[in-house]
């Protein structure tokens, strides 16, 4: 196989893990990096954990896996009671140690991870009730508690944030979108940053993160410019010590054979991917893990309506495309309005936008402005007033109310598209079945965004809440344990952040905490039966 780029396989391979040889010591005599065309042997080294998606989740898992563990500070006391009594209770051990569902027990939150709602009362008490106490944790590293890893993403750290439209504020403040051990606050004021208010860009945001590995020490575990291809089960039958091995995707669960066929086992995971050189060639490569986990978020792949005519090139799905046409004056001087669809923050962004720059929009949404579900409904109109700015226009300037279409908004409560024409003209239907159609210069559908999960045995349906569906992070988020996150239907795989229902920051930080403990419990008792001599498998029991 030859490379384009100055880069060779092993030398890929070389940087891939270069820094394991201290943390795994001898065991270390070849890399976890092969040929595509080769398959693994048993001498291959395995790493205990790679971790997909280099965004806050990823990012907080490298930090706990890295030996870091948060403990109750001498001065706190958290205004939780009954919690504090149990922080009290094993005051000489870290969180990571301790039973999380006895933690988490009776807490309430604005997430559905028990383990989610506890680390973030620990780093943010009672912050849903308005109060801005500091954590009641300190940190202390502690090298013995390191677990190898790698964390693979496809740009720099911080994911997602850094393609986000910079011009928007954040939904949450600056302190909730902080990682642990590392104050946004002092961070921004270290850097001479002028933050106006306690809602941020998002451009801060991906600058932070991206600093939080630098100095937290955790470069060294990620690896940029990587695009993961295929995440598959490796098996071994029972009486074959390795000779013979079968590379199967991930969803078989049942492996014992009939009919006098031999059975299987299950072995470790082979993530395969390739990375972007600097000259754009790809170096492929192919990783060998006891555990994987997925951290990819959800912004890969934007909602579509799946009507006709949506591939049609003035039918955009991103801010960043819309920001891109207003950028190079493609709707400047345009007489037809915008036409917007989607009644949540995003959409919300991109009235602003337009409205900012002038330009006409026409709102299309499903719901009726009454709904208690519409997100405007639960922000405070004194923090957010942008966003009550265009509910108040979604409410008082329906089609109904100002028959000029042409006017800076109108909207179109409870109506459908049903299809979009080449001359630019979009089909609507209200929730009595009238049938409108409207012109416009470029339409922007902003409906949410689901991850993509291609690398995965049938994108991962088979591991999400409803099996043989698409994994969303509100309707079908990925099925785990809630205490370790480690998915129900495949052992081994553990998911956090979005991909399980934690949309904010703030929430998904829990999933990390949760990983890391059952990850350091199995390296615990694996360490145990290597040294009493029963150990030396393939992988984490």
């Amino acid at each position: 196989r030859t490379y384009s780029g100055t880069e060779t396989e092993g030398q890929l391979l070389n940087s891939f893990v270069q820094y394991f040889g201290d943390s795994l010591g001898r065991k270390i005599k070849r890399m976890p990096l092969i040929e595509e065309t080769v398959l693994p042997g048993d001498s291959l080294l395995t790493l205990p954990v790679v971790i997909i998606g280099n965004g806050p989740s990823g990012i907080c898992l490298s930090y706990l896996l890295s030996g870091y563990r948060p403990y109750l500070s001498p001065e706190a006391i958290h205004p939780n009671p009954i919690l504090h009594t149990k922080l009290e209770e094993a005051r000489h051990l870290s969180i990571v140690d301790q039973d999380l569902e006895y933690l988490s027990e009776g807490l309430e939150g604005r997430s559905s991870n028990p383990v989610a709602v506890l680390f973030d009362t620990l780093l943010h008490p009672d912050a849903d009730f308005g109060y801005d106490y500091p954590p009641v944790l300190h940190w202390k590293l502690e090298q013995h508690n390191y677990i190898p890893h790698i964390v693979l993403g496809k740009g720099p750290p911080g994911g997602a944030w850094h393609s986000m439209e910079g011009s928007m504020l954040t939904i949450s403040f600056g302190d909730w979108m902080e990682l642990p051990g590392l104050s946004f606050k002092e961070w921004a004021a270290s850097k001479r940053r002028n933050i106006k208010s306690d809602r941020v860009m998002p451009e801060e945001i991906a600058c932070y993160y991206k600093h939080y590995v630098k100095v937290m020490g955790l470069q060294k575990n990620f690896r940029d410019n990587v695009y993961i291809t295929s995440v598959s089960r490796l098996y071994r039958e029972k009486d074959d010590e390795g000779r013979s091995q079968q590379n199967e995707d991930i969803s078989t669960q049942h492996l014992e054979m009939e009919d006098g066929q031999k059975s299987l086992i299950k072995r470790n995971w082979e993530v395969r991917g390739y990375q972007r050189a600097t000259d754009g060639s790809h170096v492929p490569f192919c990783l060998f893990a006891e555990n994987v986990a997925l951290a990819t978020g959800t912004f890969d792949s934007p909602g579509r309506l799946q009507v006709e005519g949506e591939d049609f090139p003035f039918v955009l799905h991103s801010m960043s495309d819309f920001g891109a046409a207003i950028n190079k004056g493609k709707l400047r001087g345009k007489a037809d309005p915008v036409l917007i669809v989607g009644a949540g923050l995003t959409a919300a962004d991109a009235v602003l936008c337009a409205y900012n720059n002038n330009i006409p929009v026409v709102h299309v949404f499903r719901r009726r402005v009454t709904d208690t579900s519409l997100i405007f409904k639960q922000l405070p109109k004194k923090l957010y007033p942008e966003y009550h700015k265009v509910y108040h226009m979604m409410c008082t300037q329906s089609h109904t109310v100002d028959s000029n279409q042409h006017s800076a908004y109108t909207s179109f409560p409870e109506h459908n598209v049903l299809s979009f024409k080449p001359e630019m003209k979009c089909v609507l239907q209200s929730a009595s079945g009238l049938k409108k159609i409207l012109k416009f210069s470029v339409a922007l559908v902003l409906i949410g965004s689901h991850p993509n999960l291609f690398f995965l045995k049938d994108q991962g349906h088979s591991i999400g809440h409803h099996s043989n569906q698409p994994i969303t992070c509100k309707g079908n988020p990925i099925e785990i344990d809630p205490y370790t996150y480690e998915c129900t239907k495949e052992a081994n795989l553990f998911a956090l952040g979005p991909l399980v229902g934690d949309n904010f920051v703030r929430f998904l930080k829990g999933g990390a905490l949760g990983i890391a403990r059952c990850l350091a419990i199995r390296q615990k008792k694996k360490h145990e039966l290597i040294e009493s001599g029963d150990g030396g498998g393939d992988g984490v029991p």
